[in-house]
């Protein structure tokens, strides 16, 4: 038997995505966002809040980054979406991160979280949501494994549970994408 919740916005497993932009000032800025995902081949997709600074700063600067969030750095990043960089302008420097200058986009890196999305801006479409090109995608070689990719188990990516308002670790193996299923085929 199942249980009806009604309409809810529940989705499984939902990133927590850090996202930061320069003001017209050059100063950095940066949000906690859960609603995102790719969009197209190299594109990624935000739904942000026009009021947020972060939003405004994309508008302005036409380029932003997007960093996952770690099980290191979960009380930071938490932060991050509960303080508004519109009342707090030096949110990144309370919540003890630091950024640089990314080499592709006019966006800052937020060089604790160790692996990031330098986007440029394509639009907002019709909704208000982002949409961004994925320009280089960046990663601190310590969450490489042998064979130079990223390792989700040193990378430990988190994800949010809008059901119970809790963080998840991402990184458990259980099966081989684009193979599993062959077996099925006869």
């Amino acid at each position: 038997m199942r249980k009806n919740f009604g309409q809810q916005t529940w989705l499984y497993p939902m990133p927590v995505l850090i996202v930061a932009a320069y003001d017209e000032n050059g100063n950095a800025n940066a949000m906690n966002a859960a609603w995102g995902s790719i969009y197209d081949y190299k594109q990624i997709m935000l739904c942000l809040d026009e009021s947020h600074k972060t939003t405004q700063n994309i508008k302005i600067k036409k380029a932003f980054t997007v960093s996952f969030a770690d099980l290191k750095h979960e009380k930071e990043c938490d932060y991050l979406g509960i303080v508004s960089g519109n009342k707090v302008p030096d949110k990144l420097a309370k919540a003890g991160f630091t950024t640089e200058k990314s080499a592709f986009v006019d966006a800052p890196v937020i060089k604790e979280l160790p692996m990031v999305l330098e986007c440029r801006l394509i639009k907002f479409n019709e909704d208000g949501n982002v949409i961004g090109e994925i320009i280089n995608v960046g990663a601190d070689e310590k969450i490489l494994n042998e064979n130079g990719k990223i390792d989700p188990d040193k990378l430990q990516a988190i994800s949010y549970d809008s059901v119970n308002h809790t963080y998840l670790k991402v990184s458990t193996v259980v099966g081989k994408a684009f193979s599993d299923g062959k077996s099925l085929e006869k």
